[in-house]
């Protein structure tokens, strides 16, 4: 049942804080999860700029950029695996799954050639 309780915050030092005297709360959990590095260069105006923000949020630097990267990793992804049709589009689309052309007789060479090879 322990694994199932909620984690207390604890206080860790961050030596990357532009803020100085903002404690960082991080649960024993994150801190395990996070066994990876990843490492990047910016030039220091995107840097300071960063700093800067993460300082308004009150974040850590790490958390800050872990979190930023994260969300644009997920909209990415989530951008190119999903499909988003006209009103249009949608309906030609429905419409050929409904009224489906009967095959040509190349389709269905296709089909007995498929089936042959299809081992069950």
């Amino acid at each position: 049942m322990r694994d199932s309780m909620p984690q207390t915050p604890t206080f860790h030092p961050r030596s990357e804080d532009p803020s100085p005297g903002v404690p960082a709360f991080v649960s024993a959990e994150e801190r395990r999860a996070r066994g990876t590095r990843l490492g990047f260069r910016v030039d220091a105006e995107t840097k300071n700029q960063v700093e800067r923000a993460a300082a308004l949020e009150r974040r850590s630097l790490t958390d800050f950029c872990l979190s930023a990267l994260a969300q644009a990793s997920r909209e990415a992804i989530a951008r190119h695996e999903s499909l988003v049709l006209s009103e249009r589009d949608r309906e030609v689309f429905f419409d050929a799954l409904i009224h489906a052309p009967e095959p040509n007789a190349r389709l269905r060479r296709a089909f007995g050639s498929a089936e042959e090879r299809v081992v069950r």
